[in-house]
């Protein structure tokens, strides 16, 4: 008898968790299969002391391969799924595709940076949801101020010190946080013209930082941030980005090199193309995390819009059904659904007896850099050095691996001075901020190459009708099945190299002004 075929889609919080679980539950009674575009998992809250120079890259992953015993990793991104066939299609990071069977499948395909229709925005700006991202900025706001140090006058070195934030949530805050600390060290040892220091803009719509969290912690937050130097503008976003600045709704243009965007996440595209009852992009899903009506199907994490059970739903009036309430998107609910995931997997196979999800918030951790934060375990409200220590405590256990690295390195972060150099690792036409996949960087020969040959060939040809894609014949019962077409051999990816990706228009190029790197940095 052959051994049922779990895929997993994605290995962030709810993916990587609901592996690790069935990997202990099945105990090789299952052939797992985790589809994922990286071999790591990110470890998203402590990406900001990534870009801070605090933590190197590498002790914010956790590798798949070497952490999930009896998963097997495929590396690629799902772009359609198959219901009635019960196959997934992806296409692997060099352009060739591949399709995987399963008898259960598991979508926890995460979330991606949310746009605005905003003019420039999607040209200028830059994202924070991956790795990639993280050293870009850093490498970006390094070389700014070494720039700026040797600048021509005094407007010059300005605004390449200037660097504004859009979006005051966790994310957002901890940048600006973490930033406006990282510059101030690296001007010490790179003096600015007279009456010049770095200066770090947070920008929201919201009437104030934080607006997720405790009123007073809110007001402790903007404190610490004005107090290090942060300008915090409350109600105000940006209304339109250049090259050379940003034109905020207030009316005041910007001259800045350096627009960085946080304002939140949306499902990842993927759930939606299902054809499935949504939830503002999120696929509707039982208690147990199964879709109704397709019992081989659960999702968990920001794709799924699950029943949040710790608030029962109020009466509506006049007879109309109870309103009804969702866990938000947040890591800490992804984390804890992943589990219940695995667990209900492996119940769907006689292994266990399924039970809903059901989880009150913990609270929330938010490091405002050196000895500062701001937190509310348990509802408690905490700040100062008490909620520093809680907040590293907190991601210390939360992390699944590397945390003796990483409490390493804080301790090398408080007693010796950071390394302001750049790596060259990340070019900014190679981290776009409307892709589908912010973990991942897109390299010259890559599968954005070849999606940007296809649709190249769609509008010189649109006469020709487009040929159907051989996704492979049947998969062999068993095991999950992948069929491979080959890719098309590109040019070998050299980090840093100056070549850009046909995604790439030459009228953008050309628009790109000189003297800002070979990169267009924005």
């Amino acid at each position: 008898m052959s051994r049922p075929r779990i895929v997993i889609v994605g290995a962030g919080f709810a993916g990587y968790r609901t592996a690790r679980t069935l990997s202990r539950l099945t105990r090789n009674k299952a052939d797992i299969t985790l589809l994922n575009p990286t071999d790591y998992f990110l470890y998203l809250p402590l990406l900001p002391q990534v870009a801070a120079g605090i933590l190197e890259p590498r002790r914010v992953t956790v590798s798949l391969t070497g952490t999930l015993r009896h998963v097997r990793l495929v590396l690629g991104e799902a772009d359609a799924i198959d219901l009635d066939a019960r196959t997934v299609h992806y296409a692997d990071p060099e352009g060739g595709v591949g399709t995987l069977a399963y008898d259960r499948l598991v979508l926890a395909a995460g979330s991606v940076n949310k746009l605005l229709p905003i003019p420039g925005v999607a040209e200028h700006a830059h994202g924070f949801r991956g790795l990639p991202e993280a050293l870009y900025l850093r490498d970006h706001v390094t070389r700014q101020v070494e720039l700026a140090a040797g600048a021509e006058d005094p407007k010059s070195c300005r605004s390449r010190c200037t660097f504004v934030v859009v979006g005051a949530g966790y994310t957002g805050t901890e940048v600006a946080a973490q930033g406006q600390l990282f510059t101030d060290e690296l001007v010490r040892k790179q003096p600015l013209w007279q009456g010049v220091r770095p200066r770090w803009l947070l920008l929201d719509i919201a009437e104030r930082v934080l607006p997720e969290m405790d009123e007073k912690l809110s007001h402790t937050a903007d404190r610490v941030l004005r107090q290090r130097g942060v300008e915090v503008r409350m109600g105000t976003s940006v209304k339109e980005a250049t090259h050379n600045g940003v034109l905020l709704t207030d009316g005041e243009f910007v001259d800045t090199r350096t627009l960085v965007w946080c304002v939140g996440v949306r499902p990842d595209p993927l759930a939606e193309s299902l054809g499935l009852p949504m939830e503002r992009g999120r696929l509707l899903v039982e208690p147990t995390l199964h879709v109704p009506g397709r019992p081989e199907v659960f999702a968990c994490g920001d794709a799924a819009a699950v029943p949040d059970l710790t608030k029962p739903g109020s009466g509506g009036s006049g007879g109309s059904p109870p309103e009804k309430h969702f866990t938000p998107m947040t890591a800490q609910h992804a984390w804890r659904q992943g589990k219940v995931a695995g667990h209900n997997v492996a119940a769907s196979l006689g292994l266990g007896e399924p039970k809903p999800y059901r989880h009150g918030d913990l609270g929330f951790v938010v490091d405002l850099g050196g000895v500062k934060a701001a937190a509310n375990p348990l509802g408690v409200p905490l700040s100062g050095p008490v909620a520093g220590a809680v907040t590293r405590g907190y991601h210390l256990a939360a992390m699944p691996g590397n945390r003796v690295r990483v409490a390493a390195d804080w301790l090398l972060d408080a007693v010796l001075p950071r390394q302001g150099v750049q790596l060259g690792l990340v070019r900014s036409w190679s981290v776009p901020l409307d892709t589908a996949s912010p973990e991942l960087a897109r390299v010259p020969g890559g599968s954005e190459k070849a999606r940007a040959e296809k649709d190249m060939s769609e509008k010189d040809m649109p006469e020709k009708a487009e040929a159907p894609k051989d996704r492979g014949a049947p998969a062999k019962p068993g095991v999950a099945q992948e069929q491979h077409a080959p890719a098309k051999p590109g040019p070998t990816a050299v980090p840093g190299a100056p070549e850009r990706p046909p995604s790439r228009s030459a009228a953008q190029e050309a628009s790109r002004k000189p003297g800002t790197g070979s990169e267009g940095d924005s």
